[in-house]
């Protein structure tokens, strides 16, 4: 009997929550009014989470995502 071996890609894994995250996020900051692009620019040159809303968890999500992981996931989504 032969069993196919599971391949296991963190890489995509983290890729695939930190674009989860990121919906979540720009869902929020969309409901509240603001515009997501400045928000989240924002937030990454500065670090100061209060850029980001509260609303529906919005700010204790985009912290648990290191900010270069957030710019790397963005170029590379950029690039393809």
């Amino acid at each position: 009997m032969e069993q196919n071996t599971t391949l296991f890609s963190p890489q995509k894994e983290e890729s695939k929550r930190v674009r989860e995250i990121m919906d979540e996020v720009i869902l929020a900051l969309k409901d509240k009014g603001y515009e997501p692009i400045s928000q989240i620019v924002g937030y990454i040159l500065s670090g100061d989470p209060t850029y980001i809303t509260s609303h529906k968890g919005a700010r204790a999500l985009i912290c648990k995502v290191e900010r270069d992981e957030l710019l790397e996931e963005m170029v590379k989504n950029y690039i393809n």
